[in-house]
């Protein structure tokens, strides 16, 4: 680990051990990462003594699949501090990603961010930003080594999830032999990599299944880009809320000869693009150039217009 990672570590550690409440935050929609680091850190803050409250911007709907890490700090936006005197934001990666929490941020007395976006640029009073973590839970398990606060099996499991979520269950390049050695630290401490793959990945609503076959039927292959749309239609009276849709894309990037999936979801506002890439096509630039954001494998943005107008201008980008 770099030394100004560490020593942005040490402060933050400072910041946390001195406060008798901490104000918890994750990004709007939150991914198995982001709730992972969350409650990780909450349930770890908890034991150790401090009052917690935990929460994401509107819409505040947590997934389903996640109930099993734990979710008895989280309180709807209206809830949360409006002036936090400590305020920890994780896996956000710029201030209008925490939605209707970006004012409690912009008015906390000190601000914590723990990120590993690379297009963070470090808007906390301590940043501790490190695009080279494969998972804002790497940084909250080094985190509280430093605060020497209990990894317990709770606190294991939802780090443990952070970590499975955003290496692609350790299918993408960030997966290196220190995230796997840290997996196993995660599992010693009694994190069940069985159970945390069941609940994100085997415990979808049946109606998922006709949700895909639509996704799956209409899928597209143009010069190395599959890709394919979800409509509001398709998921419409099935069971299956917007949280569940983000597995989808997965279904899309099995097949052989494809740098670079994308899934179209239609939304109220327009089309919300999710991206992949088999690592080397930078999709989180591309992401960024539409302005929303994401990693080098795996990210996304927002766009209007019509499903055709939107396609061509990301085989655009894709050829620039």
């Amino acid at each position: 680990m770099r030394q100004a990672i560490r020593e942005s570590i040490r402060r933050a550690a400072e910041a946390l051990s001195a406060a008798d409440e901490l104000a918890l935050a994750c990004h709007v929609s939150p991914d198995g990462d982001a709730l992972g680091s969350l409650l990780g850190l909450a349930h770890a803050a908890a034991a150790a003594g401090k009052r917690v409250v935990t929460s994401f911007g509107s819409p505040f709907a947590v997934p389903a699949q996640f109930g099993f890490l734990g979710l008895e700090s989280l309180v709807p936006p209206e809830r949360f501090p409006a002036v936090p005197q400590l305020m920890v934001v994780l896996d956000v990666a710029s201030l209008d990603r925490l939605g209707d929490l970006a004012a409690p941020a912009e008015r906390a007395g000190r601000l914590v961010v723990l990120d590993h976006h690379p297009t963070n640029p470090g808007f906390g009073h301590i940043s501790v930003v490190e695009p080279r973590a494969a998972a804002t839970a790497e940084l909250v398990y080094h985190l509280l080594r430093r605060l020497g606060w209990p990894l317990d099996r709770r606190v294991a499991t939802a780090l443990l999830t952070g970590l499975v979520s955003d290496t692609g269950r350790f299918q993408h390049s960030s997966t290196s032999p220190a995230v796997l050695r840290l997996a196993a630290r995660l599992v010693e401490a009694g994190a069940q990599p069985d159970e945390v793959g069941r609940q994100l990945y085997e415990s979808l609503p049946f109606g998922y299944l006709s949700v895909s076959g639509a996704v799956l039927g209409r899928a597209r292959q143009e010069d190395g880009l599959v890709w394919s749309a979800l409509y509001r239609a398709d998921h419409e009276g099935t069971g299956v809320g917007p949280e569940d849709l983000d597995l989808l894309i997965d279904g899309l990037r099995t097949t052989r000869d494809v740098e670079v999936t994308a899934l179209f979801k239609e939304t109220r506002e327009g089309w919300k693009v999710s991206l992949r890439s088999r690592g080397a096509v930078d999709v989180g630039t591309i992401a960024a150039a539409h302005g929303g954001g994401g990693h080098h494998n795996a990210a996304g943005y927002n766009a209007g217009g019509g499903l055709d107008e939107v396609v061509a201008a990301l085989r655009e980008s894709l050829r620039g």
